[in-house]
């Protein structure tokens, strides 16, 4: 019987077009924390796509900076329009001051480096999670 509860606490949707990384990404957020990758965009129209339909559930988005084509720029200022309620989380190689700065100014609420900050990532994440139970329960 498996022990895990039929439905995550938090709903996340991933936008990174380098496949190995999305992948390793999706199966450790799923074991660590208690999330659900909902689906991923590999560039900024498939991202742009996906955020205009209607996601009611959706509570977190991870997004590059650099993708396929486009940018993750463009999706977390758009993100940041068409889902203000979820939490927009920058995830990139190129997590330099003045880029993170750029991204707090486009509506992210954090900016993590691939290389250095997995584990804040996940971290981060887990808190959302737990906050999402505790707020489930009362």
């Amino acid at each position: 019987m498996d022990s895990q509860p039929a439905s995550a606490a938090l709903t996340c949707f991933l936008v990174e077009d380098n496949a190995v990384i999305r992948e390793n990404l999706v199966a450790t957020l799923e074991e660590m924390v208690d999330l659900r990758v909902l689906g991923h965009a590999v560039d900024e129209r498939g991202a742009l796509n996906w955020l205009s339909e209607s996601h009611p559930g959706c509570d977190l988005l991870i997004i590059d900076i650099f993708l396929a084509q486009g940018t993750g720029l463009n999706v977390l200022r758009a993100a940041g329009e068409r889902m203000p309620e979820a939490h927009r989380v920058v995830l990139s190689n190129y997590a330099t001051p003045d880029m993170r700065q750029r991204c707090l100014a486009l509506g992210a609420h954090k900016v993590f480096d691939k290389s250095a900050e997995l584990e804040d990532l996940l971290a981060y994440c887990g808190d959302l999670a737990d906050a999402a139970t505790r707020s489930a329960r009362s």
